[in-house]
């Protein structure tokens, strides 16, 4: 590090009280073009930064020294403290909560002891649905978070997860936000909030203040306990060919303006400090090599002045259109990209600077990029650890919040929920029943034995005096093995209620191999959903689905839960069981919520943030479509089996009419039922004069009342010029509506033959909006 004679005024990039502009610039004035590549490479994997020492401490490997060495010190460093089965970190080996710290100021010492001018790593973790970390909080999965439709839950659970993240040493947090679930064969649809962008843009907003503060967009330093976001991925990931990863997209520009865009708008807007590069391409170029995507419209049109990182290895991929690897580190800079992952390509940024594929001037707005997010976190001041206790009884009580807010009744035709006085005996059945393990989903840490609650464990613990719960496994969750059925039949048969916890698992295990991004390769073991396991049905595996069939047909009244990660198509359960519910991947603690709801502890809050398909050649089923005359097969419904927004409560509600105060809709909500219940409110536009062809319904607001029996209450919501614009023909600029229909309802379902609420041109913005 440099020294400063204390007589001496410093150098300006090293004076805190200077603009951070000033020490930037002063900074970037001194360093070489080797220095400066060396900002914008992040190729090491964490893991291979450091080993574990006999005595229970850890030192910095060889292969560190070699990479500080190469440019003078280390720009970032990814997943320091990632641990699963692909790094290969467990409990045994890797940095838990109570010496992760330790670990972190280690490796920075090392930094900016390599560095001439002092200059700090930044430490990247994936951060999806917690950190990705030993003994870090686990909450549940993205899907099951827009499952809940509560952004200020997801706000207080983001604080936490940016807090033990800061606490740990780590400083930048990896979050899937942008993806929209389009096509559920697609491995990581558990990763999207939803199907919708609207539902998408306001948790995405949520995700950002949470992490951040919401100070921290306008360029003020980051608290010690909030954490720089890292929005994934830009954009389009979710519309690949076919619901396969990384495929190609045949992605209109329409089509990504109005679906796939808003959710990044947004966070941007809320002050999100980076996005990442997704892997797809959008108008056949890759989205790390588009540069009308990442400067022309994300920098141009919308301002962003935060960083760009490319995905893993996305710009080595781009060899395969420039040649080679120093071309294609060149596009991907002259792009937009300003941080490499794990990437060959930035490494050759010297070279490509001399042979004149790129200027120095593109390398130093990128590092400048990089080192003005340096000097926000206040890295140059305090470059280790601010160590605060973080109470793990937090973390738990945000993942179970969020756990019940999750769960999704989506039919109690036979009104066997909740669970009565009169139920005795409690069959619990299914591959999900006795373990946590399914309800983690994908980029999960190793848990600790006895971390969590399963639905079995739960019951047992929560169930009335006296309520005898017994337990079979019946079946596998992939395969088609049937050699449990007889138990399970037998112990269905001598209950008054079978409860069968059926559903999917991202669970990695050490037999899995993957790609070098992380991608499962080979589907192993009961792993049917994640990162590289694509699906081309939906349907659940065999030997669920013939317990499921053997258990109703022993005419015991039966409850079907779906722990999952995407939405299965089970018409069988719809059909025979006599209530169905989805908790999606709730957690550790899922469980428990789980529990709660059956038992009636907790009204199921949850409403769908996906429709769910009748089949896989029934898709796509996304509600907010064009609005075509034609839509249906000759030899089948091409509608949902359930439709985005739905889902049930103990209790009924009963919506007036919508009515008009200036730009505000009002509509009265009464719980007409006997239990106390939360309602969604959902607010969709359908648009009658347009200059482009409209979609059949699009989501513009909504709401969640709780409401006690009888209570009644008027939930109102503005719909000004600004949520009922639309993009305009030419895709750079929002344009009013000149007429449109509110439609006011539980589901988007119901919204279809809900009464319309007229809104004329007088009640529009004039003037067109810049993009």
């Amino acid at each position: 590090m440099p020294t400063q004679d204390p007589t001496v005024a410093p150098h300006p990039y090293l004076d805190p009280a200077a603009p951070v502009d000033v020490r930037v610039a002063d900074l970037l004035s001194r360093m070489t073009l080797r220095e400066k590549a060396g900002q914008l490479n992040q190729r090491m994997y964490g893991w291979h930064a450091y080993r574990p020492t006999p005595d229970g401490d850890f030192r910095i490997t060889e292969a560190l020294r070699a990479e500080t060495e190469r440019f003078e010190g280390l720009g970032a460093l990814y997943g320091l403290m990632r641990a699963d089965a692909w790094s290969g970190v467990d409990h045994g080996d890797g940095p838990g909560a109570k010496d992760s710290a330790d670990l972190a100021d280690l490796v920075q010492r090392h930094v900016l002891e390599s560095s001439r001018l002092g200059i700090p790593a930044l430490f990247v973790e994936e951060v999806p649905h917690g950190h990705m970390a030993l003994d870090g909080t686990v909450f549940p999965v993205n899907l099951a978070v827009g499952a809940t439709w509560d952004p200020a839950l997801y706000e207080r659970a983001a604080a936490h997860a940016a807090a033990e993240l800061r606490a740990r040493g780590g400083h930048v947090a990896l979050v899937s936000a942008l993806d929209i679930a389009r096509d559920p064969r697609w491995g990581r649809t558990e990763e999207c909030f939803g199907e919708d962008p609207y539902l998408a843009a306001r948790l995405t907003e949520a995700l950002v203040r949470g992490m951040q503060g919401t100070g921290a967009g306008s360029g003020e330093l980051f608290a010690d306990d909030k954490a720089p976001v890292v929005l994934k991925h830009f954009a389009g990931q979710g519309a690949t060919v076919g619901g396969r990863n990384s495929a190609e997209s045949e992605l209109g520009p329409r089509e990504l303006h109005e679906i796939h865009l808003p959710a990044a708008r947004a966070g941007i807007r809320a002050g999100a400090a980076a996005v990442m590069a997704a892997y797809n391409e959008v108008d056949g170029l890759p989205c790390a090599g588009n540069r009308a995507l990442l400067t022309g419209l994300l920098r141009d049109r919308w301002g962003f002045e935060g960083l760009v990182m490319a995905d893993g290895l996305a710009v080595d991929r781009l060899a395969r259109i420039t040649g080679d690897r120093v071309s294609a580190g060149a596009l991907a800079l002259a792009a937009g990209v300003d941080l490499s992952l794990w990437d060959e390509g930035f490494t050759h940024l010297a070279e490509a600077v001399e042979r004149g594929l790129v200027s120095e001037a593109a390398v130093d707005a990128a590092v400048a990029r990089v080192l003005r997010l340096k000097f926000r976190l206040g890295l140059f001041e305090q470059p280790y650890t601010r160590r605060r206790p973080i109470p793990e009884e937090t973390g738990r009580a945000l993942s179970t919040g969020l756990a019940r807010a999750c769960v999704t009744l989506l039919h109690n035709s036979a009104g066997v929920l909740p669970v009565g006085p009169s139920v005795r005996r409690i069959a619990v059945l299914g591959p999900h029943a006795a373990t946590t393990a399914h309800q983690l989903g994908d980029y999960t840490a190793p848990q600790r034995p006895g971390t969590g609650v399963s639905v079995l464990d739960a019951l047992r613990r929560l169930a009335p005096p006296g309520t005898d719960v017994r337990h079979a496994r019946g079946a596998a969750l992939t395969g088609a093995d049937r050699t449990g059925l007889p138990e399970a039949i037998a112990t269905a048969a001598s209950c008054d209620l079978a409860v069968l916890v059926l559903g999917g698992s991202s669970a990695r295990t050490a037999d899995t191999e993957f790609d070098a991004n992380g991608a499962a390769r080979t589907v192993v073991s009961e792993m049917t959903c994640g990162e590289g396991v694509d699906l081309a049905g939906l349907r659940l595996g065999e030997a669920q689905h013939a317990l499921l069939d053997a258990v109703t047909a022993t005419g015991t009244p039966t409850v079907v839960v779906l722990i999952q990660g995407r939405p299965h198509a089970v018409p069988e359960a719809a059909d025979r069981a006599g209530a169905l519910l989805t908790a999606w991947y709730p957690g550790p603690w899922g469980g428990e919520a789980i529990a709660e709801v059956l038992l009636g502890r907790t009204e199921p809050a949850g409403r769908l943030p996906v429709s769910v398909p009748r089949s896989a050649d029934r898709l796509p089923v996304h509600y907010n479509h064009k609005d075509t005359e034609y839509g249906s097969y000759a030899d089948g419904d091409a509608g949902p089996l359930y439709s985005f927004g739905h889902g049930l409560s103990y209790t009924a509600f009963s919506y007036g009419p919508p009515r008009l105060t200036g730009d505000t809709v009002e509509v009265d909500v009464t719980n007409t039922g006997a239990r106390p219940g939360r309602s969604v409110v959902q607010f969709y536009v359908r648009r009658l004069r347009t200059s482009v062809w409209p979609r059949t319904l699009e989501l513009r607001a909504f709401e969640g009342v709780w409401l006690a029996p009888g209570e009644c209450r008027t939930v109102a919501t503005r719909l000004g010029a600004d949520q009922l614009e639309m993009v305009g023909a030419d895709l750079e600029t929002f344009v009013p509506s000149q007429a449109v229909e509110i439609r006011v309802a539980a589901s988007a379902r119901e919204a279809l033959d809900a009464v319309p609420l007229v809104f004329g041109q007088s009640l529009t913005a004039p003037a067109e909006t810049p993009r």
